[in-house]
């Protein structure tokens, strides 16, 4: 029997290596779970499990792409509540225990996250964005019946993680969601603690708390069980309700705890992805072990179409081939005959930023597949290993170009640093280096001609930028231009002749990119270009058409025939000869640097545009794309106007339209271009998709279409290869591109592998950014936000609203307000407000498209699918169809807009009849565009007040509002007088409040809404009310995007004080007079925090009233002679 052993055992391990890897003997990454008597329901890989109590081997409810989340255990375990976006949308299900089909409980269009149940089981609790006010939703409370119907508001205007006790009578909850779940230590104004609120009341309590971040509160009993990171990790407490007694119950010094449950007797939490149980009656806590196995399409490997990823273009020489870059992968694309290929193919890895080398024959590109970047050199049909060479540093690379003669290779790095690499030693050496980092990186380096020169832009210390033109061999750089002009993409004439360039002189303000006042101007550039070497002509000497004497030519020479280059073939329009003398001849560059200023040519017949890129082709020739502002309605979403320039006509045409991208071969004769490709052009704001084209860079511009190139890009993706890509390029990112270099002391290395224990267990592309998330959060640092990636498809959202409110009433929804602002602005469309549609407030809400609406049926279920579609409504002033009226309306998709902007002209009628018509009231809803919009609009249209309150709460950031702040601070310096009506005079400035001002701020405030309340402070314009900022004061530029469109940000850039200290980040801005907006004030109508402000203006005013001459003196009598 022996003889047989061996071929058997071979078989064995053939058959082994064929087979899944065996499951590790407990699942981890296991979220949000929920406990009865006999189960734990949870959360894995985006879908909802239960397991018995003591754990082992769990059943799978749902099997779903798209996420499932929060899962809630009925109070007697027989039902599991839900979120899901089953239908594009987050919404309430309930799916029984034993499993079977969810049931839909809602289908409002704004997210609805399930919280838990009421006491008795009958209704799901929810948070809600739905209704709210502010411009950054907030979300409140509803329940929803669990066999269906309309939803009950608990009347607490605020509110985000919350349980209603065991009697019904109290919510413990969050006030407020935090715009960074996962930041450890945080300290800034959206940490608050745990509300415990009375339901009939609304009077409320809290545990003892100093400025720990609570979350995720739950009832045992009296007992409200809820996480603290207040002794430096999160860790579960308990508050004792009746003994008003604080206690920690876990000690965890590693991972957090994430979130938790209770019930039934028991609390189960979520930390180092175990779900734990904690029984009060011993005071200990186990870890559970479960095994969560099931099968996970989406985590299949395959082939997918990656072209919607494309970027990084680069052109072959001759223009036979193009290379794109496209989720991580390289590939070339014949002009006409042959096949993709991808050159580099592995999930594990990211190739980016293909080179070709001059002669065509090789390919450059960078590559992680090693754990850090390296270059790699690759033949062009990639059939043989790649060249890998390691560069000195570990860190990001961009923009390689091969030299002329192949010889070097240059490139740059995330510290703005410009490499040149030998290619034939690998060795690399820096040559230059731009010493500021702003958003975009424009060195934008390239080489002459003759590989001897390199030019690159730079920022002086102006932050206007230089041509500079190093010397390869020597290293020495010097400027080209003088800084007295924003100077930009740089690239030398193949003559070798000149160099070209854009420069701007209306650069000004733009050139302080982080601040508002630069918004409201236009840079623009011109054409520009140095003649390198004295003596050397300009190419636009007069030109004058004079006879020379020559005959005329044969009555049948062919009209427009072009000059015949080397070996007659007719040379292309650009000057460039086919054939043999296609390869550029070869030039030598000098650069005559004394007297070079006054050889800086403005070319003349190109307009000054917004140009955007610059390239030469043939000799004499240059392509500028034009920005072309975004309508939203255009298929381009603005796209760019693509301009040819040639000497020999002396003037610019349009040569395209629409584009996105182009590169110039390098003999210039053809030109790629891609269309498409910007985020939010496709359904449902993907990613438009992208289309190619190579053509012919020397001829009349091409016809619309000509030369796309038919190819699609496809790929063989691993999701599990390419989530340990991503985790590995996040934790590099963090690492190469954060603002300090110490990590704010996290120890990085540990970080990476105590969270890259976790990584195996990710199943859902969703899971890779909830784990990204958590290993960020260990740098404590706010906008580190991680977002996106190639998510499972799910439904779009087409839910429907009618920006109105309803209540039920005999059985009908009737209308108790229609939100009817501005009706003339597009952004505000109100559906029920629409001149001519015959609907008013009284009116009940009879049926929906034909269908009959009557409680318990939701509203909603039959608005689901009506946004921005024409909806037949039936409406009465009574709650029956005799006698109703048909209108047809379009509902949004969102009525945010509108609630949002009719709580502002509330607060502005509230201040207005509180200070008698005294103060001017300003909302900033950000100080981004729109805060600088609104603004300008309310403030200046209220310049006769005599006082201001700005409103700044809920402001989402993002400038720094200089220019608020400027005018705010704004005096007037005297008058001129009016010869109008009662002659009442000018103040000069005349644009402006002279009287007190007050400003609002809260915990959603941040960002650019932290800087502007302590500017305003800091500078003594008014007075701060309201509650502590966000904390969150740093800038975010450049952090590469992961392979899949995936991000995760590292801030590039921190705030501190004249007197060189941190300030603001991870502390927020605190008032001068500390108010807050309690649940019990505000169902009542108030709003204590606005009422403060408009007191505090009302004191100041009359303790310092505006002293204004309202008349002029008398005439001056300059005229009058003397007796």
């Amino acid at each position: 029997m022996s003889r047989f052993r061996a071929p058997w055992l071979l078989v064995s391990l053939c058959l082994a290596s064929a087979l899944p890897s065996v499951l590790p003997a407990q699942t981890r990454m296991l979220r949000s779970p929920s406990v009865s008597a006999k189960h734990i329901a949870f959360a894995y890989a985006q879908n909802i499990w239960v397991v018995d109590r003591a754990g082992g081997a769990a059943r799978r409810l749902t099997s779903f792409q798209g996420e499932t989340q929060n899962p809630k255990l009925s109070p007697d375990g027989a039902l599991v509540a839900f979120s899901a976006e089953y239908g594009g949308n987050t919404d309430v299900y309930v799916v029984p225990v034993e499993g079977g089909t969810p049931k839909r409980l809602t289908w409002n269009s704004a997210p609805d996250l399930v919280q838990g149940w009421t006491p008795d089981g009958k209704a799901v609790l929810f948070s809600s964005t739905r209704e709210t006010f502010g411009p950054s939703p907030a979300p409140k409370f509803f329940t929803v019946p669990v066999e269906g119907g309309p939803e009950t508001y608990l009347k607490i205007y605020r509110g985000y993680q919350g349980r209603i006790a065991p009697d019904g009578k109290r919510i413990a909850y969050r006030m407020n969601n935090s715009w960074d779940e996962e930041r450890r230590n945080y300290r800034g104004g959206q940490n608050r603690p745990i509300w415990i609120a009375d339901l009939k009341t609304l009077d409320v309590e809290t545990p003892p708390w100093t400025d720990s971040k609570d979350m995720e509160p739950a009832w045992l009993g009296d007992v409200v069980y809820f996480i603290s990171d207040r002794d430096g990790v999160a860790n579960v407490w308990s508050f004792d309700t009746k003994a008003k007694k604080l206690a920690q119950v876990t000690n965890f010094r590693d991972y957090d705890v994430k979130t938790l449950d209770a019930g039934a007797g028991a609390v189960v939490f979520e930390q180092a992805g175990y779900i734990h149980e904690y029984n009060p009656q011993t005071g200990r806590s186990q870890r559970l072990n479960i095994t969560a196995a099931g099968d996970f399409p989406w985590m299949l490997a395959g082939w997918k179409d990656v072209g919607a990823r494309v970027t990084n273009l680069a052109l072959s020489p001759t223009g036979k081939r193009a290379a794109v870059e496209a989720r991580g992968e390289i590939f070339t694309i014949p002009a006409e005959k042959g096949d993709v290929r991808n050159i580099a193919p592995s999930s594990g890895s990211a190739e980016r930023d293909p080179a070709w080398s001059p002669d065509g024959k090789s390919l450059s590109y960078f590559s992680d597949k090693s754990g850090e970047y390296k270059l790699y050199i690759e033949a062009a049909d990639g059939l043989t290993p790649p060249r890998e060479i390691a560069l000195p540093n570990h860190k990001h690379y961009y923009t390689p170009a091969w030299s002329p003669d192949g010889k070097r290779i240059l490139y740059t790095d995330t510290d703005l640093k410009l490499w040149v690499l030998d290619v034939a030693s690998g060795q690399a050496k820096v040559m230059g280096e731009d010493p500021w980092m702003v958003p975009a990186r424009t060195m934008n380096p390239v080489w002459s001609p003759d590989s001897k020169w390199i030019a690159y832009a730079r920022h002086r210390n102006s932050l206007y930028r230089e041509i500079v033109a190093v010397n390869v061999e020597t290293g020495v750089a010097k400027a080209v231009t003088d800084g007295m002009s924003d100077a930009v993409w740089p690239a030398f004439d193949a003559s070798g002749k000149y160099l070209w360039f854009l420069a701007s002189t209306d650069f000004g303000l733009k050139s302080q990119w982080l601040d508002m006042t630069n918004y409201p101007f236009e840079t623009t550039y011109g054409l520009y270009f140095a003649i390198l070497a004295k003596g050397e002509p300009t190419p636009l000497l007069p030109e004058s058409d004079e006879e020379t004497g020559a005959p005329a030519a044969p009555a049948n020479a062919m009209a427009g025939a072009r000059p015949r280059g080397e070996g007659g073939a007719e040379a292309p329009q650009g000057g460039v000869p086919q054939g043999a003398a296609a390869q550029r001849a070869p030039v030598t560059v000098n650069i005559d640097f004394d007297g070079l200023a006054s050889r800086i040519i403005s070319v003349p017949g190109v307009a000054t545009r917004p140009y955007t890129k610059l390239q030469t082709g043939a000799a004499g020739t240059v392509f500028l794309s034009e920005a072309i502002p975004a309508t939203g309605t255009a298929p381009s979403m603005g796209g760019q106007v693509l301009h040819r320039y040639q000497l020999r006509d002396r003037r610019a045409v349009a040569f395209l339209n629409g584009i996105a991208d182009f590169d110039v071969s390098h003999d210039g004769r053809k030109l790629l271009y891609r269309t498409g490709g910007g985020f939010g052009g496709g359904p449902g704001g993907a990613p438009a998709a992208p289309s190619l084209f190579i053509v012919d860079a020397t001829g009349a511009p091409p016809q619309a279409g000509a030369g796309r190139l038919n190819a699609a890009l496809r790929a063989y993706i691993d999701p599990k290869q390419e989530f340990e890509q991503i985790f590995n390029e996040g934790w590099r990112n963090q690492r190469d591109y954060l603002y300090v270099p110490n990590m704010h002391g996290a120890d990085w290395p540990k970080m990476k592998a105590m969270y890259g224990a976790l990584l195996p267990y990710v199943n859902h592309r969703s899971d890779l950014n909830y784990l990204l998330d958590q290993m960020g959060a260990e740098i404590a640092i706010g906008h580190s936000y991680v977002r996106g990636g190639d998510m499972p498809a799910v439904p779009q959202n087409t839910g429907g609203q009618l920006g109105a409110d309803f209540v039920v009433d005999q059985g009908r929804y009737k209308i108790t307000r229609i939100y009817d602002n501005e009706s003339w602005n597009t952004d505000l469309r109100a559906p029920l407000a629409v001149p001519g549609v015959d609907v008013r407030v009284g009116d009940y809400l009879i049926a929906v498209n034909g269908e009959e609406l009557r409680t318990p049926d939701n509203l909603y279920r039959l608005l689901d699918g009506t946004a921005n579609r024409q909806t037949v409504l039936l409406v009465n002033d009574k709650p029956t169809a005799e006698g109703a009226r048909k209108v047809t309306v379009i509902p949004v998709a969102s009525d945010q807009t509108l609630r949002s902007r009719a709580w502002v002209e509330h607060n502005r009628h509230v201040v207005d009849s509180l200070s008698k018509g005294k103060l001017a009231y300003v909302h900033l809803p950000n100080t981004g565009q729109p805060g600088y919009t609104s603004f300008n609009r309310y403030y200046f249209a209220q310049q006769d007040r005599q006082g201001a309150i700005i409103d700044e709460r809920f402001n989402g950031g993002g400038s720094a509002a200089d220019y608020i702040i400027d005018v705010l601070q704004r005096d007037f310096d005297g008058y001129f007088n009016n010869v109008a009506g009662d002659r009442v005079p000018f103040t000069s400035p005349s644009a402006g409040i002279w009287g007190p001002k007050v400003m609002i701020i809260n915990e959603q405030a941040g960002s650019g809404g932290d800087l502007m309340p302590w500017m305003f402070k800091h500078r003594k314009i008014g007075t701060l009310v309201g509650k502590r900022t966000w904390g969150g004061l740093v800038h975010t530029a450049d952090t590469p995007g992961f392979i899949d469109g995936g991000s995760m940000i590292a801030p590039r850039g921190g705030f501190f004080r004249r007197d060189n200290q941190w300030d603001v980040e991870n502390v927020g801005t605190p008032p001068d007079i500390d108010v807050e907006n309690w649940p019990k004030d505000v169902a009542a109508g108030r709003d204590p925090q606005l009422e403060r402000a408009v007191q505090e203006a009302l004191k100041q005013l009359a303790a310092k009233p505006v002293e204004r001459a309202m008349k002029e003196p008398p005439a001056p009598e300059w005229g009058k002679r003397k007796p």
